[in-house]
């Protein structure tokens, strides 16, 4: 079981075959990013830093 509590973007239609990310920011100093058709699947872990870059840049 993860350690991180990940939340669906709100970006994302509610169809279970679309392109969606699930975020979890429940831990200090980490941002982790998941693909959600992939929940055992490799997870990013970001700076808030680099996330707030790459979020900006959306």
């Amino acid at each position: 079981m993860s350690d991180y509590d990940f939340r669906k973007s709100t970006y994302s239609s509610g169809d279970p075959h679309g392109e969606c990310v699930e975020v979890a920011r429940n831990r200090p100093h980490t941002v982790a990013v998941r693909d959600s058709k992939e929940p055992g699947g490799p997870i990013l872990r970001l700076t808030p830093a680099a996330w707030a870059a790459f979020t900006r840049e959306l």
